[in-house]
């Protein structure tokens, strides 16, 4: 027990706590909440363990849910708040590599505590008792270690999904693996093919947004990437020769990272903006490689990666979008059509994420020609500004005329009224000062003109 250590517990858990203790029994918060207490962090969740069964718990509090009483979990309801409430347990065999088969309540702390992932996540708090620490989480904070409560390999045979969580916890708060760890992780690695996408999913995004996301050349080394994501395992094995770079490509996607806030998003292009690299590359004579139409490769395979990852439709068409895309106009010196054409192509709800991603490629790429590449890249982002702030049409939906008001003008609906109001936008892409409903109606009419001559000409 240790007594230094002073955790602001909120009032309602601590109401929980003091019911249960109240009643005879043990009772701390536990795990998460206690490790970013320690770390100066808010926790989101505030979970409770306890001497209690399940029935004794809801037997002390008016409104509870049975959340997993097969575990031993009940969570207890203070106003709209829940807060899970857990019997001291052992685990019974694991079966799938994630989940135990049963579970054996227990009087004692230290064998529940024992049953955790890892030390930093494997301490207790009461106010009474203060920090229970028994398996060195302190001292593993304060010398920034990630490691496994007492045998890695049993831990991860366990749950397998704990290798990653290892990883994503290392990243998370800069730490380093212990090397028994580590050595463990890397061994049984091929565990995690047993885990399902979505819990992959959820922790390699943790790992992407975190403080280090090129902690993921962590997963790499530990042959954790291989499992999941062999894609990019070719990538860190595919040289970029070339006066543009100076990084392998998986080097190259990593260094990238960096360079983009920590938005979900915007990680997973900068993970897919070069996949498809070693999928097109070619070298000459001299060693020199090239990558021709990498973006389009890398966009499809990022959208097949993303499915067999189970991410959500939308989150995959973006990033897949700006996958696609991240190399477009690099060798064009822009005017306001060109810009404004490219917003039409890419879609205004991407372009702003599309120049930020070209600037963490650049940025991650060697030194020749920086300075260049960045000036024409300020200058696509200002005339874009300018463009916005301008209100000029970008797409169908500034148009001036609609469909329905070339209908009201004689057009019949069907394809060529579509043909027709693309035709509009171009010119307007072209000219904003075209985009009114006079003009356009105008141009509208000259095209069915044009039309009408065309078809007495083929007669």
């Amino acid at each position: 027990m240790r007594h230094d250590v002073k955790i602001n517990i909120p009032d309602k858990a601590k109401d929980v706590i003091g019911t249960i203790m109240a009643a005879g029994f043990e009772a701390y918060v536990v795990g998460g909440c206690v490790r970013d207490s320690v770390l100066g962090r808010t926790p989101e969740d505030w979970d409770i363990t306890t001497s209690a069964r399940p029935e004794q718990v809801k037997a002390l509090f008016p409104h509870t849910v049975d959340t997993g009483l097969q575990h031993g979990t009940v969570t207890v309801m203070m106003g709209r708040e829940g807060f899970e409430v857990t019997t001291y347990r052992i685990d019974g065999k694991y079966e799938d590599c994630r989940h135990p088969e049963n579970v054996t309540f227990t009087p004692s702390l230290r064998e529940d505590l024992q049953r955790r992932d890892l030390t930093i996540n494997a301490m207790a708090y009461n106010e009474e008792q203060g920090l229970v620490d028994i398996f060195g989480g302190m001292e593993d904070i304060s010398e920034g270690i990630v490691r496994c409560v007492g045998d890695p390999r049993e831990r991860f045979r366990e749950d397998a999904l704990r290798i990653l969580r290892a990883i994503r916890f290392s990243a998370q708060l800069g730490y380093v693996i212990e090397e028994g760890t580590r050595k463990a992780a890397a061994e049984l690695a091929p565990l995690l093919s047993k885990i399902s996408a979505e819990r992959i999913q959820t922790e390699l995004v943790k790992l992407l947004v975190s403080p280090h996301p090129e902690y993921l050349r962590l997963a790499y080394e530990c042959k954790v990437t291989a499992v999941f994501l062999p894609e990019f395992d070719k990538a860190m094995e595919t040289p970029q020769r070339h006066p543009h770079h100076c990084y392998s490509v998986g080097e190259h996607i990593l260094a990238s990272l960096g360079y983009v806030e920590a938005d979900r998003v915007l990680r997973l292009a900068m993970l897919f903006h070069d996949i498809g690299k070693p999928e097109v590359m070619t070298a000459d004579t001299d060693g020199t490689t090239h990558f021709h139409g990498h973006g389009a490769v890398g966009a499809a395979m990022a959208n097949k990666i993303m499915k067999r990852l189970r991410f959500d439709n939308d989150t995959a068409a973006m990033v897949c979008r700006l996958v696609q895309y991240h190399d477009y106009g690099n060798a064009l010196d822009p005017d306001k059509a060109a810009v404004r054409k490219a917003v039409n192509r890419i879609g205004e709800d991407a372009f702003s994420l599309l120049l930020q991603v070209k600037r963490a490629d650049i940025m991650a790429q060697s030194d020749f020609q920086r300075e260049e590449k960045l000036e024409l890249l300020e200058r696509w982002g200002r005339l874009y500004e300018e463009i916005v702030a301008d209100g000029q049409c970008m797409s169908l939906k500034d148009l001036a005329v609609t469909g329905r008001d070339l209908i009201g003008a004689g057009w019949e609906p069907g394809r060529k009224l579509g043909v027709v109001l693309q035709k509009l936008l171009e010119l307007v892409l072209e000219r904003p000062d075209c985009n009114t409903r006079e003009r356009l109606l105008e141009e509208a009419a000259h095209y069915a003109q044009e039309a009408s001559e065309e078809a007495s000409l083929n007669l």
